[in-house]
């Protein structure tokens, strides 16, 4: 297995793998399929061009996991970065992929001169996921109740810190 930086060339393999997230666990993200379509592809494929925005892929046989990260702008947050969109397929879950894309964008993190900590939320109901995060050093700072609403489902979520050395 492969875990890098993607760039343009992975575009469709992003694509498709960001909506089949969004199908597997539409209640981890806070955009729906039909909000990613209707948006489309463009939108999140500009996230492949940016300077401190960059897209971290998990390879073997094809784009199996993602994650995003974005700095924080203006000149009060950029010393902040997002983890954003984290997905690994189902059937790839429990070899430690999480853990490696996790791994490798907060390396690519710490390159950006200025990033001190890393955010990010997980619904609380996703436990794997967050002992993922426990286990790489985030600490819970928030719980947003009812952060998340589909029809009359509700999801709270954790906000995560891991400060950088």
């Amino acid at each position: 297995m492969l875990v890098r930086k993607l760039t343009e060339e992975d575009g469709e393999a992003l694509w498709a793998l960001r909506l089949r997230a969004l199908t597997d666990n539409p209640e981890a993200f806070a955009t729906t399929y039909e909000e990613t379509l209707a948006s489309g592809r463009e939108r999140l494929l500009e996230g492949l061009r940016q300077k401190e925005s960059f897209y971290v892929g998990a390879i073997e046989h094809g784009l199996i996991g993602m994650v995003y990260f974005r700095r924080e702008e203006g000149l009060k947050n950029r010393h902040k970065g997002r983890i954003l969109s984290m997905y690994v397929q189902p059937e790839s879950r429990g070899q430690g992929l999480g853990k490696a894309l996790l791994q490798e964008v907060i390396a690519q993190a710490k390159q950006l001169v200025g990033v001190e900590q890393l955010h990010l939320t997980v619904v609380t109901t996703n436990a794997a996921a967050r002992s993922l995060y426990h286990s790489m050093g985030f600490e819970v700072y928030g719980t947003i109740q009812r952060a998340l609403k589909m029809d009359e489902q509700y999801w709270d979520e954790e906000q995560m810190v891991l400060h950088l050395p």
